[in-house]
């Protein structure tokens, strides 16, 4: 029974230290999404200047992409940091509560979604084994336990048009731009009509 406790401590250990390199690694990897972010942001603001709307559309996603990237990794930064200070309580999963269970949950959701925090599906394995098969298979699909937003924020649909036009009104208005997607909508009736459309 003590090789038991010993070993389940370990594994413990073990986690605190790869969820505290993946904390020390966040800042670095949040730098280029950021400078990302800022440029994709410009890229929109200088196609709606020259009259560009369906390409700065086109470019929004890449701005909804690293900003929900940016998003993820505040929630993976809270899970880290749960999951460390009450790291005892993963040597007896049963007794934890929701919160670390889905902190766990959540770490393993993202552990195959952040290539940028390498130190993740190393992490996962751990809470894997204490936790069971169930939250395993939740973590996996990202549903039950695993926080919904962590899940939209990593898995969501970038494409989606209210999205991009949301999007591309803050640039326009951080920009002092008008932006008028009423043309967008007549072009594709136009084009519903079997009109040619014109690039």
């Amino acid at each position: 029974m003590g090789f038991f406790s010993r070993k389940t401590s370990k594994q413990t250990s073990r986690v605190k230290k790869l969820l505290k390199l993946a904390l020390a690694r966040l800042a670095t990897a949040r730098r280029p999404r950021l400078a990302r972010k800022s440029i994709s942001r410009g890229d929109v603001s200088q196609l709606l200047v020259l009259g560009h709307l369906e390409r700065a559309l086109q470019r929004s996603e890449q701005v909804i992409e690293e900003d929900n990237m940016l998003q993820a990794f505040d929630i993976v930064e809270f899970y880290c940091k749960l999951l460390i200070e009450h790291a005892a309580q993963l040597d007896k999963p049963q007794e934890c509560g929701e919160e670390i269970r889905e902190a766990a949950a959540g770490i393993m959701f993202a552990a195959r979604w952040c290539g940028d925090l390498p130190e993740l599906p190393l992490a996962r394995t751990i809470p894997a084994d204490k936790f069971g098969n169930d939250v395993v298979v939740a973590a996996k699909e990202g549903s039950g336990i695993v926080g919904p937003m962590l899940v939209w924020k990593l898995s969501g649909d970038k494409t989606n048009m209210e999205l991009k036009k949301k999007v591309t009104k803050e640039v326009a208005a951080d920009s002092n731009i008008l932006v008028d997607f009423s043309e967008l909508q007549e072009e594709a009736e136009h084009d519903d009509n079997g009109n040619s459309s014109h690039c």
